[in-house]
Formats: C-alpha cells, structure tokens, sequence
C-alpha cells in the first residue's frame, strides 16, 4: 500500500487528535519504514560532512588519491579536481570521456566549473587506458593552453596527472611540462 507524501503529512498533522489512534499508527509505521531506507546512506553522508576535505598539493597524494577515488575506466576520461586556496578539495568532476585513446578536452570546460565553484587552484588529471603513463605531444600541448587560460582569470593550474594505474602516474608539474 503506498501512501501519497501530502496524506502522509496531512495525517501526520493530525496526530494530535486522539480519536485518529489507529490510523496515526498506520501512518507512523510507514513513516518509519520510509526513513530506514534513508538511515544508513544518511549516516555516511552526515559522516563526510564533519570530516576535513583532503589537501592535495602534493602531485603524489593527489595521484594517490585519485586511485583510490576513480574506477578503471576502459577509456580516456578527463576531468578535474578544484582546490580552495589552501589546497582542500572543494570538487571533484568527470569532463570529458573519450574515445580508446583520445578524449577531446578544451579549456573552457574547465575553467568553467572552477569559476563556478570558486575555486582558487585546480589538479586536471586524466587516464591512459594503454597502461602507459607517459604524457603524449596532445597532452602536453593542451597542458600549457589550460595553464595559460588559468592564468588569464587568476586560477592556479597546480598539475595535470596522467594516471595509467594505481602504481603508474606522471606528475607534468614534476616535469616541468605546465608552461
């Protein structure tokens, strides 16, 4: 039997009335049954929200991260972490998904959502499905176009990370590949 929200709070509202007993115990067990299925992904979220968003400064904890965070993905996929000024992760979001081995990726797409979540510093990242980390002339190309168009509406780009695996990442601010 489903009741419908407005009888629910209709009848809820009434509950005071003592000559309704029966049917506010009806609606009561519906009411609890209807909040145990919330209960528990309640709990998780609630969990999350006391919980200090991981800083990820560093290319190695945000490629760890990343791993942890991100299915395998059987292709290219893009997309972009955006970091507050302190580095805590305040988004995380997929952009693009590509092809087996190509995903085509503009910068406007992601200075986009950073402007829309007012970020300070993004971490682009990307995946490699071949399980080869090592950025191509495309990647590396695209890198110092996003990292000037950050730059023209005051948004730090802090790396692009090409994730093959768990174990497999490279870090292009490590190797000097951002401008």
């Amino acid at each position: 039997m489903t009741i419908p929200t407005q009888q629910l709070e209709f009848e809820l509202a009434d509950a005071q009335d003592p000559r309704k007993g029966d049917r506010i115990q009806t609606v009561t067990t519906v009411a609890r049954y209807r909040l145990s299925l919330i209960r528990e992904p309640e709990a998780a979220y609630a969990a999350t929200l006391g919980a200090e968003p991981p800083r990820l400064s560093d290319p190695r904890a945000a490629a760890r991260w990343l791993a942890e965070h991100l299915d395998q993905e059987p292709y290219e996929t893009f997309g972009a972490l955006f970091l507050d000024t302190k580095h805590a992760l305040i988004g995380k979001s997929i952009l693009y998904r590509g092809t087996l081995n190509r995903a085509a990726v503009e910068p406007r797409g992601v200075l986009a959502s950073a402007l829309l979540l007012n970020a300070a510093a993004v971490i682009v990242f990307h995946n490699h499905p071949s399980g080869d980390p090592t950025p191509s002339a495309e990647d590396i190309a695209f890198t110092r176009r996003l990292s000037e168009a950050c730059e023209l509406v005051g948004l730090r780009l802090v790396d692009h990370l090409v994730i093959a695996s768990a174990q497999a990442s490279v870090s292009m601010a490590e190797r000097g590949l951002l401008s």
